[in-house]
């Protein structure tokens, strides 16, 4: 029965999918009832078990067990428009590299139910309307198809210069009203556009004081991803396609995911005309760009020549998703993008694995190894990418000469683990060597153009 409602669920999705994609024009005036308790439920389920509580203090096993009681007084307030948004809870999470933290919204169990149902029902219909440039937060795309895209655009076309951009505090700047005139253009259905408006206006817990949110929208939520998406598809993404393409002299290609991207030129003279625009674009939506982290960078197939010419050794590196991408050239000769994990990034890995090694170092042998090849399991799936083995290898050698010297500060006996004993025991207990998990021909085949 279970699985016959969620086929019922994804092929009312489906029909809904199928009616935007072809009336890219129509408002959708009726939604609210596709969000419905099995769905609710269904996503409450794939929330964590560890998942951090909301300011309600309520865990996910505690709103699973009392899902019965809260479930149907939250439909019929959506249905009446009353529904009210509980406030976020505000933590702080370390950038990478940085000394300054990044703010995190925790909204509560059941409201992150709710959210995650809800842009379930809008994705159906932004999925259609979202262009081939757009990755971040969509279903079946990752940062590895955004990495693959510009990596073909720069490898495979006349890319000479590129636009690494950076927006100031951009989940902060949102503009409410944009916001909601953005969502009306495709939903039409009051129910869903209040809900819309109570989540962006709910309060803000922080230091045990309530604050007011009259901009932005909080980073943690599965709305706020959506929402996020869907303010730069319009900004951005279509302004670029629609109007600023055809006013170049040559190719030009965006490549977005959610906040992050880049901009790829074939001639500079474009890419300044463009950079000023951008700027005057982002200002009328309240969002500007970060000048210390925005720069035009000469990049690609002719940049080593060129960069001889300017009294270069080599052409700069570009930065996107936790990558540096640089000039190199493959056995053949030909020119390739070279990838390999940022610095900020590699610290931060080696940081956080060390800090997990020392504090499980009195556990079992084998729990130990267990909890270490998650961690780096995750670090090789993620920058595993053509090109990067060095960086994956420098990480499994200093998590093995950290891990050996964790395991030698807790001898009781004050016996030193000598190198023998402990290849010996890797043996025994090994940690995850490293591997290419997207070789370069993989690498190749994710890129959507």
């Amino acid at each position: 029965m279970q699985r016959e409602d969620q086929l019922t669920m994804e092929t009312k999705l489906e029909q809904i999918a199928a009616k935007a994609r072809c009336e890219p024009n129509l408002r959708f005036t009726s939604l609210a009832h596709h969000i419905t308790r099995d769905r609710v439920q269904k996503n409450l389920s794939q929330i964590p078990k560890r998942s951090a509580a909301g300011v309600d203090g309520q865990t996910v096993e505690a709103a699973k067990e009392s899902f019965d009681g809260w479930i149907e007084p939250m439909l019929q307030s959506i249905h009446r428009q009353g529904y009210r948004a509980p406030n976020i809870r505000r933590v702080y999470i370390p950038k990478p590299g940085k000394t300054e933290k990044r703010p995190l919204g925790v909204p509560t169990v059941a409201d992150r139910a709710l959210q995650r149902s809800t842009a379930e029902v809008l994705s159906a219909i932004y999925e259609q309307d979202f262009l081939p440039c757009s990755f971040g937060g969509r279903p079946k795309l990752s940062a590895h198809h955004a990495l693959a895209t510009l990596n073909e655009v720069i490898a495979g076309g006349l890319t000479g210069w590129v636009l690494e951009a950076d927006l100031k505090n951009f989940f902060g700047s949102l503009n409410h009203e944009w916001v909601l005139q953005f969502v009306e253009h495709r939903v039409g259905d009051p129910r869903l556009i209040s809900l819309i408006r109570r989540w962006l206006k709910a309060g803000v817990l922080e230091d045990g004081a309530v604050h007011p949110s009259e901009q932005g929208t909080p980073q943690g939520g599965s709305i706020s991803v959506l929402l996020s998406n869907l303010y730069l598809h319009y900004v951005l993404d279509l302004w670029f396609e629609r109007v600023v393409k055809g006013r170049l002299r040559g190719e030009a290609h965006l490549v977005r995911y959610i906040d992050d991207f880049v901009v790829c030129f074939q001639y500079r003279s474009d890419a300044l005309r463009v950079q000023d625009a951008l700027r005057l674009r982002l200002g009328k939506f309240g969002l500007t760009l970060e000048p210390t982290k925005t720069k035009l960078v000469e990049f690609g197939r002719f940049a080593q020549r060129h960069a001889g010419k300017r009294g270069r050794n080599r052409p700069e590196t570009i930065y996107f998703l936790g990558l540096t991408l640089y000039c190199t050239r493959n056995q053949k000769g030909n020119f390739k993008v070279g990838m390999r994990t940022e610095k900020s990034r590699l610290r931060r890995s080696l940081l956080s694995l060390q800090e997990l090694m020392r504090r499980i170092r009195h556990h079992a042998i084998s729990d130990q190894v267990s909890e270490i090849n998650a961690v780096l399991r995750g670090h090789y799936a993620y920058y595993g990418v053509a090109g990067n083995l060095p960086a994956l290898l420098k990480v499994y050698r200093v998590v093995a000469c950290y891990w050996r010297k964790m395991l030698c500060s807790r001898s009781w006996a004050g016996r030193r683990l000598t190198w023998d004993a402990f290849n010996q025991l890797k043996e025994r207990t090994p940690l995850l060597r490293p591997k290419l998990c997207l070789p370069y021909r993989e690498l190749q085949a994710l890129a959507v153009l």
